[in-house]
C-alpha cells in the first residue's frame, strides 16, 4: 500500500503588494524608538536578505476559511475525486479567520469545518479538524494524515494550509514586510501504486526557543489599545533554524534506504532565502557534499512568507509546471522541510 499525493491545488491572492509600498512606513524598534536608516536602506537590505520584493495581500471579503476553500476546490479537481469520500479535512493555521476590520481570531467553528461547509460535503463521517503547529503545521497535518491511512481509519484525506498573516502585522515592526496571505491544499489517498511517504521527523524544541515568535503589542509606545500583533525574534530564529533543520532533514532521509544524490527537490518552508539557502547548504555539508543546481524551488520573491502556505503552494506551482525551471515527475525523490513557531521543525521523504 502507497500513501500518495493524489491532488493539489493553491489559492494565491489577487491583491500584489510591492516593497514600495513601505516606502511611508513609520518603523520603530522594539523599544519604540524611530529607526534611522531611511526606509530606502530597510527596504533594500530587507529585500537582499529575504529575497522578496512583493507578497499577496487576500481581498477584504476573504478570509482563511475562504483561501482555503478555493485550494481545496482545485486539488478535489485534479485528483478527480467525489469529495463525499473524503474521511478527514485537515486545516493547518494559526490565527484562525481575521476580518479585514476586526483584530480578533475566529476557530469557532474550526477553518477545517468551514471548509467542509463551503465545499458542501453532506458526509457526517468526514471528520473535520484544525491543526496548530506554527509554520510546519501543513507537513505535520500530511504526517497526521498518513497515520489515519496506514491505521486504516481513512483512505482519502484533504490537508490544507493557509493564513492571512497580513491582518496581524504590526505596521510600526519592519518583519511585517516578510508576511503574506494564501492556501495550498493536497489529496492524501491510500493507493496500490504511485507516489509514496518513504519516512518524516518532527521534533518540538520548547525550553529557551518556545518564545522566539510569539504575540505582544505594537512597537508604537502611543498606541494604547490591546491589540497584539505576531511578534519574531529574528536572529535567534535565523540561528536556531540553521543548527537544528538540517540535522532533522537527514534524520528523516536517513531512516530510507536512499542516498541524497538521489533528491531531486527540496520543498521548504518559504521563511526567508539567505536562510532557506543556509539551511539546504548545512545538510548537504552533513554528507559531505556540495548543493546542486537548481535542487530548491523559491516561490518567496514574489509570494511572501505566508507560512503554512508556503510549502503546499510551492508544491502545487511545481507539479503543475507553473514555476520556471522547476518540475517533477514520476520517480522523482523530493524532501520537505519547514520550521516555525513552537519552535517546531519538522520533514519529509517522498517518492513520485
Amino acid at each position: 500500500m502507497n500513501i500518495t499525493i493524489t491532488g493539489t491545488g493553491s489559492y494565491i491572492p489577487e491583491v500584489i503588494v510591492p516593497n514600495s509600498h513601505f516606502l511611508t512606513a513609520k518603523f520603530k524598534t522594539a523599544d519604540g524608538l524611530a529607526i534611522t536608516n531611511t526606509n530606502e536602506e530597510i527596504i533594500q537590505k530587507f529585500e537582499a536578505i529575504t529575497g522578496i520584493s512583493e507578497r499577496r495581500y487576500a481581498l477584504a471579503d476573504h478570509k482563511a476559511s475562504d483561501l482555503g476553500f478555493f485550494a481545496a476546490e482545485k486539488a478535489i479537481d485534479d485528483a478527480q475525486i467525489d469529495k463525499e469520500t473524503i474521511d478527514y479535512i485537515i486545516y493547518a493555521h494559526n490565527f484562525g479567520d481575521l476580518s479585514a476590520d476586526k483584530n480578533q481570531g475566529d476557530t469557532l467553528p474550526s477553518l477545517a469545518t468551514r471548509v467542509k461547509n463551503l465545499l458542501g460535503i453532506k458526509n457526517p463521517k468526514c471528520v473535520a479538524y484544525d491543526m496548530i503547529f506554527g509554520c510546519p503545521g501543513w507537513v505535520e497535518a500530511l504526517i497526521q494524515a498518513k497515520a489515519f491511512i496506514q491505521s486504516g481509519m481513512a483512505k482519502t484525506c484533504l490537508v490544507i494550509g493557509g493564513e492571512t498573516l497580513s491582518r496581524i502585522t504590526d505596521e510600526h515592526d519592519r518583519d511585517s514586510m516578510i508576511f503574506a496571505d494564501g492556501a495550498g491544499a493536497t489529496i492524501l489517498q491510500q493507493t496500490e501504486k504511485g507516489g509514496n511517504i518513504l519516512a518524516h521527523a518532527s521534533e518540538t524544541h520548547a525550553l529557551d526557543e518556545a518564545y522566539y515568535l510569539y504575540f505582544d503589542r505594537s512597537y508604537e509606545s502611543n498606541i494604547t489599545d490591546k491589540q497584539r500583533y505576531i511578534k519574531m525574534l529574528g536572529r535567534k530564529v535565523y540561528e536556531f533554524a540553521c543548527i537544528h533543520v538540517p540535522k532533522a532533514m537527514k534524520s528523516c532521509l536517513d531512516q530510507t534506504n536512499v542516498q541524497i544524490e538521489e533528491v531531486q527537490k527540496i520543498f521548504i518552508h518559504q521563511a526567508n532565502e539567505k536562510m532557506d539557502e543556509a539551511i539546504v547548504k548545512r545538510f548537504y555539508k552533513l554528507y559531505g557534499k556540495s548543493v546542486p543546481e537548481n535542487i530548491m524551488p523559491m516561490n518567496i520573491n514574489f509570494h511572501g512568507n505566508s507560512s503554512v502556505a508556503t510549502i503546499p503552494t510551492l508544491l502545487d506551482m511545481v507539479r503543475k509546471d507553473n514555476l520556471k525551471n522547476h518540475h517533477v515527475k514520476e520517480g522523482d525523490l523530493v524532501l520537505f522541510a519547514s520550521v516555525g513557531a513552537g519552535m517546531n521543525i519538522n520533514a519529509m521523504v517522498y517518492r513520485f
